[in-house]
């Protein structure tokens, strides 16, 4: 079970790592850093966009207008670490 759970840990833990790729690519690209226009930079934001949208939409549904100001990566990031603090500090001692 503790395997099971280190898993658990670990997949959250790089989840995290692709919002914070997929919030510094959205930043490259608005501010034409890099080129969208560029196959392998299309196919990396792709990626990033397919694989974070679905958790960030019901975040940005919940959320007012902040203007241009989009804190739901921030949000999900403080949400995944309460999981990981749930898991390491409540489930992970109790587990045989």
């Amino acid at each position: 079970m503790r395997a099971i759970l280190d898993v658990i840990l670990i997949a959250l833990n790089l989840y995290v790592w692709l919002l914070i790729a997929a919030a510094i690519m959205s930043w490259l690209l608005a501010f034409n850093v890099v080129n969208g226009r560029n196959q392998f930079v299309a196919s990396i934001g792709d990626f990033l966009y397919r694989i974070t949208e679905p958790v960030l939409r019901p975040i940005r549904n919940r959320l007012p207008n902040l203007g241009g100001l989009d804190i739901s990566p921030i949000i999900l990031i403080l949400i995944i670490t309460l999981i990981q603090r749930v898991i390491s500090y409540y489930i992970y001692p109790n587990v045989f």
